[in-house]
C-alpha cells in the first residue's frame, strides 16, 4: 500500500471509531451505573437514524440530528421509568430477556411507522464534497466525525469529573448501596444516566444517515459492535470504550485496505477473544460488583417428584399416540418443539447448575447441523451415520471454546462465548466450498424409512427425550453436585478437592454435544442449513426459552421452549407485527413471573 492509501484508511478508521464510540459510550455509561446489559441499545441507535431521516425532510439536516437525539433520549427515559426500574435487582439474564423484548417491539414499531424499505438520508449541507489529502479524496463529513468523537469524550470526562451529577454517577458506579445510604436518589440518577446513554445512541444513529441508509437490520449489527467495544475497553469505562473503538475501527479499516474485506465480519470478535484471554477485564476494566437481589438467589434444583415423573410419562405416552390423530403440520411443529426443547435444556445445563452465561450457544447447534449436512452431502455417509457423528463436531467445538470461556465469569464469559460463536458463524457464512456460504446447504434429507413426518417425529422424540433425561440425570449426579458447589462457593469447592474449572469445562463440552444433537436433528428435519442456525438471534432464542420456563427449575427450559416455539409460530401466522406480539408477551412474563412459568406451577403444586 502507498502512503496515500495508508493515510486514507487510517482516516477512515478514525471516522468509524467516532461513530462506534458514540453508541458504545452510551452503553458503557448505562452498564457502569445501572449494571443493565441493554440489548435494546442498538434499537435506540436505529430509531435515531429513522427520526433523523424523517425530520430532515421537514426541518433540515443540522436541526434534525440534535432533535432526533433528543427524541431518542426522551424515549430512553420513558423506557427506564416504565420497565427497567422493575428489574434492576433481577439477574443479568432476566434483564437481557426484557431488553431483547424491547428490541422486538421497537423493530416492529419502526416497521409500522416507516415501512420495510431502506430510507436514504440527505447529504450534510456544506459538507457534501470531498477534500484532497495526500493525493486521495476524503469526505468532508468524515472529517467532522473524526473531530466529534474526541469532543464527546472530553465532554463526558468533564461531565463526570467536574459536576456534582458526575460525582454521584461515579459514586454509584463504585458502590451503589453506599451511595444510597448517603442519601443519593438512585432512581432519578439511574433515569438521567439511561436518558443520556439513549441520547448518545440516538446521536450516533442520526449522524450516520449521510453515510448509510436507515434500515430495520441495523439494530443487531450495532449492538453486536457496541458489546464488543464495551467489553474490549472494559465494562463501565468511557476511556476504555474510546480506546477499543479506535482499535477495532483501525483493524477493520486496514483489513479492507489490504484486500481482506471478508475478514471484517469476524475480525472484531477475534480481537475481543484475544483481549479477554490476555486481559479478562478488558483494556481498562475493573472487577464489577453487581448487587444480587432476591431475584438472583440460586435455590437448589429439585429432583423430579413422583407426581412430575408420572406427568412426564403421561406426556410421552400422549406424544407417542399423537400421530394417530394429527395432521402433518402439527407433527412438524412438534418436531421443532422437541428439537428446541433439547437445545434449551443443553443451555440450561450450563446456565443453571454451573452459572456459565453463554450468549453464543447457537454455535454448537449450528456446528451439529453443518456437520450433519457436510457428512451427508460431501462425505456421502448414510444419513443414520451422519446423524450419529455430527454431534461430535459440536462437542469438539465446545471443548476447544470452553477451555477459554470457563476462565472468565459473568458478562465477560458471556461475551467471549459470543465472540467464538461469531467466529464460527463467519466461517459458515464465507466458506463457500464447504458450507455453501450465505446460501447454506440444500438437500439434507433423512433416509427413506424416516422420510415420513410421522417416522421422523418418532426419531426426534426418542433422541431428544433420551438426551434430556441424561442431562437431568447428570444434574443430580455427583458431577452435577460438583458443578453446583463450584457455582455457589468456588473457594470451598476447591478446598474440598474439586477442580472447578475442569468440572465447568466438562459441563460446557457436554452442553455443546447435546446442542449438536439438536442441530443435527434440525438439519435433517428441514432439509437445508443456513448460517442463521448459528447466528446471534438463535442464541438469544435459547436464552429466552430458558428464562421463560424458569432457570431455577429442572424442567423449565423444556416448557419455555415449547411455549416460545408455539408462540413464535402462532404469532408469525396470525399477527402482522408478530415480533412486537412476542416482545409484549415476554415483557408480561418477565414482570409478572420473573422466575418463569415452571416456578409458578411448582409453587402451586
Amino acid at each position: 500500500m502507498s502512503f496515500s492509501s495508508v493515510l486514507i484508511q487510517f482516516l477512515n478508521g478514525l471516522a468509524s471509531a467516532s461513530s462506534l464510540f458514540l453508541v458504545a459510550a452510551g452503553l458503557s455509561l448505562i452498564f457502569g451505573v445501572t449494571r443493565v446489559v441493554n440489548f435494546a441499545h442498538g434499537s435506540l441507535y436505529m430509531l435515531g437514524m429513522y427520526f433523523a431521516v424523517w425530520l430532515s425532510e421537514r426541518v433540515g439536516f443540522w436541526t434534525a440530528v440534535p432533535l432526533a437525539a433528543a427524541v431518542v433520549g426522551f424515549l430512553g427515559l420513558l423506557i427506564e421509568l416504565g420497565l427497567l426500574r422493575r428489574i434492576y435487582k433481577a439477574p443479568e439474564l432476566l434483564q437481557l430477556l426484557a431488553t431483547f423484548a424491547l428490541l422486538l417491539i421497537i423493530k416492529d414499531a419502526a416497521l409500522w411507522a416507516w415501512g420495510a424499505e431502506d430510507l436514504l438520508g440527505p447529504r450534510a449541507p456544506g459538507l457534501a464534497a470531498a477534500v484532497e489529502i495526500s493525493g486521495g479524496a476524503f469526505p468532508q463529513y468524515d472529517l467532522l466525525l473524526i473531530v466529534l468523537g474526541p469532543l464527546v469524550l472530553v465532554f463526558l470526562h468533564l461531565l463526570l469529573t467536574q459536576t456534582r451529577w458526575g460525582l454521584l454517577v461515579r459514586a454509584a458506579t463504585e458502590d451503589r448501596e453506599m451511595a444510597g445510604a448517603l442519601g443519593v436518589n438512585q432512581r432519578w440518577l439511574f433515569s438521567s444516566v439511561f436518558a443520556l446513554g439513549a441520547l448518545l445512541a440516538g446521536l450516533g444513529g442520526a449522524l450516520q444517515i449521510p453515510r448509510e441508509p436507515a434500515n430495520l437490520n441495523v439494530d443487531l449489527t450495532v449492538i453486536s459492535d457496541a458489546f464488543v467495544i464495551v467489553v474490549v475497553g472494559g465494562l463501565g469505562s468511557i476511556p476504555g470504550a474510546f480506546l477499543a473503538a479506535l482499535l477495532i475501527a483501525q483493524v477493520k479499516a486496514f483489513c479492507i485496505g489490504l484486500g481482506f474485506s471478508k475478514a471484517t465480519l469476524v475480525v472484531e470478535f477475534i480481537v475481543m477473544a484475544a483481549v479477554l484471554v490476555i486481559r479478562p477485564r478488558g483494556l481498562l476494566g475493573r472487577e464489577a460488583t453487581i448487587p444480587r437481589g432476591p431475584g438472583a438467589e440460586e435455590p437448589p434444583l429439585r429432583p423430579l417428584s413422583p407426581l412430575l415423573l408420572r406427568a412426564l410419562a403421561a406426556l410421552l405416552a400422549a406424544l407417542v399416540l399423537l400421530p394417530l390423530a394429527s395432521d402433518g403440520y402439527v407433527l412438524v411443529l412438534l418436531t421443532d418443539v422437541l428439537i428446541f426443547a433439547l437445545f434449551a435444556a443443553s443451555l440450561h445445563f450450563i446456565l443453571g447448575p454451573a452459572r456459565l452465561h453463554s450468549f453464543g450457544h447457537a454455535a454448537y447447534f449450528g456446528l451439529g447441523a453443518y456437520a450433519a449436512g457436510i457428512l451427508y452431502l460431501q462425505a456421502k455417509l448414510p444419513m443414520e451415520l451422519a446423524l450419529a457423528l455430527a454431534p461430535l463436531a459440536a462437542g469438539l467445538g465446545a471443548l476447544v471454546f470452553g477451555w477459554f470461556c470457563v476462565r472468565l465469569s459473568g458478562v465477560y464469559c458471556a461475551m467471549l462465548t459470543l465472540a467464538f460463536a461469531q467466529i464460527a458463524w463467519s466461517a459458515a457464512f464465507q466458506w463457500d466450498g464447504l458450507t455453501g456460504g450465505s446460501n447454506g446447504l440444500v438437500g439434507v434429507w433423512p433416509a427413506a424409512w424416516l422420510a415420513s413426518k410421522t417416522m421422523y417425529f418418532y426419531l426426534s422424540l426418542l433422541a431428544c427425550a433420551l438426551a434430556i433425561a441424561l442431562l437431568w440425570r447428570a444434574v443430580h449426579s455427583p458431577f452435577g453436585y460438583a458443578l453446583r458447589a463450584g457455582r455457589d462457593s468456588p473457594l470451598r469447592a476447591e478446598a474440598l478437592g474439586i477442580d472447578v474449572r475442569a468440572t465447568q469445562w466438562a459441563a460446557f463440552s457436554i452442553a455443546g454435544l447435546a446442542a449438536g444433537i439438536a442441530g443435527a436433528l434440525y438439519a435433517f428435519s428441514k432439509g437445508s442449513i443456513s448460517p442463521e442456525a448459528m447466528g446471534i438471534p438463535r442464541s438469544v432464542d435459547g436464552l429466552v426459552m430458558v428464562m421463560l420456563g424458569g432457570i431455577h427449575t429442572l424442567t423449565g427450559s423444556v416448557w419455555g421452549a415449547a411455549l416460545f416455539t408455539w408462540l413464535q409460530d402462532a404469532a408469525a401466522r396470525n399477527v402482522d407485527y408478530w415480533r412486537a406480539a412476542i416482545g409484549v408477551s415476554i415483557l408480561v412474563i418477565v414482570i409478572l413471573l420473573p422466575r418463569g412459568l415452571a416456578t409458578l406451577v411448582q409453587k402451586r403444586a
